[in-house]
């Protein structure tokens, strides 16, 4: 007998259902073998983990690619699941013809907000009769320097508004799933402080905001995580805002170490990350009233972005089953609450 038909497994998604939906970022290749019988047992929300990104499913101006997530809304369709749509507005995995008219200059303000009102439009209608949340805007607010706004082709071309922009256009299309600002490190102090300053700025303009995505890629080491994230939590919830964790993992890596040696994760590690995740979902379960969603980007250390990311030959093991699909211990922290 499969361990994913074992009973005394409890389900992650069954054991969450009174908290917030259980999410899985996806690739079609998932939606099988174990993967997809872990995402069976485990999950009830989906997000695709690149093929909703513009690149991939509106490469050409005249023509879109829905295979992929034609897929993923069927599975989720067959298997009681709602979804996340993942992304319309981002600096990265854009391709360059959005930018560009025939003779490869910029496009006018005016056409590129056409550009993106049309791929919006169809997007939506093709799926919002299955996605609960969207992240419309993605990674928006610089990190690196004092400035609020990160330099992109959308605020070059369009200007600083084409956040609030997106938002009117989406809530046009959306139907009744929720629009979303989503961002990475938007917990710590200094990102923040900027976030809370943009969004603030947002719903002042009458923006049609929902929530707010606090993508969770974390590691093990980080002293302040809880305490960062219950700031970061109320500082949001304090504008009205809806929270989803949109993409976490747990590395087992600080982010500076370079380390490639390692083949299989020490004994000490999983013990530390099983008890970062508990104490993550203690706090998650704490503001259960504001927090809507909680999303795992990826299903098993078998596959994951943070494979050679940000070290080219370093294995990582940030998830909740290891790479034979298994259950760690940090699965049964978090469902034995």
């Amino acid at each position: 007998m499969s361990e994913y038909q074992d009973k005394t497994i409890p389900s992650l998604a069954e054991k969450y259902k009174e908290y917030f939906k259980i999410g899985a970022a996806v690739t079609v290749k998932d939606l099988e073998g174990v993967h997809g019988e872990i995402l069976v047992k485990h999950f009830n929300s989906l997000t695709p983990e690149n093929d909703m990104k513009f690149e991939r499913i509106h490469p050409d101006e005249h023509r879109y690619n829905f295979d992929a997530v034609d897929k993923m809304k069927e599975f989720a369709i067959k298997n009681n699941m709602k979804m996340r749509g993942h992304t319309f507005v981002w600096h990265n995995q854009t391709p360059e013809w959005v930018f560009k008219d025939k003779e490869g200059n910029d496009v006018s303000r005016e056409l590129l907000i056409e550009r993106l009102r049309e791929h919006i439009k169809t997007v939506c209608d093709r799926y919002k009769d299955i996605v609960y949340a969207w992240d419309v805007v993605n990674e928006a607010v610089e990190d690196k320097t004092e400035k609020l706004l990160r330099d992109s082709n959308w605020r070059r071309i369009i200007g600083d508004d084409y956040i609030k922009i997106a938002f009117e256009i989406a809530k046009e299309y959306a139907g009744e799933g929720k629009l979303f600002y989503n961002d990475y490190n938007n917990e710590m102090p200094y990102k923040l402080e900027k976030t809370y300053k943009l969004l603030k700025e947002l719903i002042d303009k009458e923006t049609p905001i929902d929530g707010i995505g606090i993508q969770a890629h974390w590691n093990i080491w980080d002293k302040n995580l809880i305490d960062n994230l219950k700031r970061a939590i109320e500082m949001y919830a304090s504008l009205g805002l809806e929270i989803q964790i949109t993409e976490l993992d747990m590395s087992v890596f600080e982010f500076e170490d370079r380390r490639t040696d390692l083949l299989e994760p020490a004994e000490e590690m999983m013990e530390l990350q099983a008890k970062v995740y508990e104490d993550v979902f203690k706090v998650f379960r704490e503001y259960k009233g504001v927090i809507t969603s909680v999303t795992f980007w990826g299903i098993s250390d078998k596959h994951t972005w943070k494979d050679n990311f940000p070290v080219i030959g370093r294995k990582d093991w940030p998830l909740l089953f290891d790479v034979n699909g298994k259950p760690k211990e940090a699965f049964f922290k978090i469902v034995n609450f």
